[in-house]
């Protein structure tokens, strides 16, 4: 008697409420395969769209001040 456990893989989708047919799990697996073809793989790709260094007329925001804060301001 072999008493060896074959190792399950991890389930790659969860229902986690409802009861979906096999053709709704069958679309949203197809829609999700599709998505992830579509991004763009590495960090190389789109590195040049945020530069590390501000552009002209870029604005550094002020420091938050909560609500209410423009009655304790000293006059």
């Amino acid at each position: 008697m072999d008493t060896q456990r074959t190792a399950r893989p991890a389930p790659q989708l969860c229902v986690v409420r409802g009861e979906p047919t096999p053709e709704e799990i069958a679309a949203v697996t197809a829609i999700l395969l599709r998505l992830a073809a579509t991004v763009p793989s590495g960090p190389a790709e789109h590195a040049d769209a945020f530069p590390a260094a501000p552009s002209p007329g870029w604005r550094r925001t002020g420091p938050h001040r909560p609500a209410g804060a423009w009655r304790t301001y000293p006059q």
